[in-house]
């Protein structure tokens, strides 16, 4: 089994510290209960608006110079692109990332912006295009979530958790972490699990996007259909299946994973970004989302933190929920 060890997670918290946001634990009073407690791990800080900036830069950082003399690549829907084009202008490296066709033109050039090239390809062909290009160019593949150096720098959030809540004298009892690929619960749960081992992780997907429930449950991987697993919003956790290395990873340090509705993720943004003042992208509500309207699948009591994993909602959809959801409902009546 190839996990993380301590000396990986610590050793990516040296060399992250640099060039990352160690991000707070903020209360969230607004979603608490008596009994339990909400607190918020706001990545959507980053500089980038998501968490995907500390395993890139980790990736990199670890890179030898001969291979970044060959240029660096990757396939992405916006937030890993974002990342890799920051971290490559930061470290001199020439960087393509393929989208999707239908990418808007503002998240282009978000990553266009930052001096990478973006190549467009059919939406669920862009790693494809992106494996094609690393072989007949030479260039680096940046994989976004089944790599052990990008596991590791996403463990630098858990970590940051584990010293906070010891720092701050908070019993947390539980890290709710959103679940796509599978690399950003990975590293949250290996660095929780190896510094305190009492907190439960649990893992918060889309219920039209579960497929890493499913594997989890079931003790092997699954895949779902493209077609399927894109119906959700949270278009970020829309990944067919968890990679390799992430499920061996959920099998050794996830407790569990649980699903939310469209609903439910439409109502949290907008009560984060009425309650939090933070604008938050649907893949990163869903822990918020499991919160509020999931007490009974979730650990009895205490304080829960939700890790916030983006920023990068598309305008006219965080308009559009705001203004369908004025008064959003929640079931934590305090």
């Amino acid at each position: 089994m190839t996990v993380l060890t301590f000396n990986d997670i610590y050793a990516a918290r040296q060399r992250l510290e640099p060039v990352i946001t160690r991000t707070p634990l903020l209360a969230a009073p607004w979603a608490s209960c008596g009994h339990r407690s909400l607190l918020l791990k706001p990545e959507n800080l980053q500089v980038t608006g998501s968490f995907k900036i500390r395993g890139v830069c980790n990736f990199l950082l670890r890179l030898p110079d001969v291979q970044k003399a060959r240029g660096v690549v990757a396939g992405s829907n916006g937030n890993h692109g974002r990342a890799l084009a920051h971290a490559a202008r930061r470290e001199g490296v020439k960087a393509t990332v393929v989208m999707p066709s239908a990418t808007s033109e503002a998240t282009i050039d978000s990553v266009t912006g930052q001096g990478a090239e973006v190549r467009l390809a059919p939406a669920g062909d862009c790693a494809r295009v992106a494996e094609q290009l690393a072989e007949e160019h030479g260039h680096v593949l940046v994989p976004p979530f089944d790599d052990l150096d990008i596991i590791a720098g996403q463990a630098t959030i858990g970590l940051e958790i584990a010293e906070e809540a010891v720092a701050l004298g908070l019993d947390v009892a539980t890290v709710l972490v959103p679940v796509g690929g599978g690399g950003l619960i990975s590293g949250v749960a290996a660095a929780l699990k190896l510094t305190r081992p009492g907190i439960k992780v649990v893992g918060v997907e889309p219920e039209l996007a579960a497929d890493a429930q499913e594997s989890l449950h079931r003790g092997r991987r699954v895949s779902w259909p493209t077609e399927r697993v894109g119906r959700t919003m949270a278009d970020r956790l829309s990944t067919t299946t968890v990679g390799q290395l992430a499920f061996e990873h959920l099998r050794a340090f996830v407790d569990d994973i649980v699903t939310v509705t469209e609903d439910e993720i439409a109502s949290s943004v907008v009560l984060l970004a009425r309650h939090a003042d933070m604008t938050v992208e649907p893949s990163a509500a869903v822990t918020a989302a499991a919160h509020l309207y999931h007490e009974h699948d979730l650990p009895a009591a205490g304080k829960q933190v939700a890790v916030i994993s983006g920023r990068n909602i598309d305008p006219a959809l965080f308009a559009r929920l705001r203004e369908e959801l004025p008064l959003p409902f929640h079931n934590c009546t305090g």
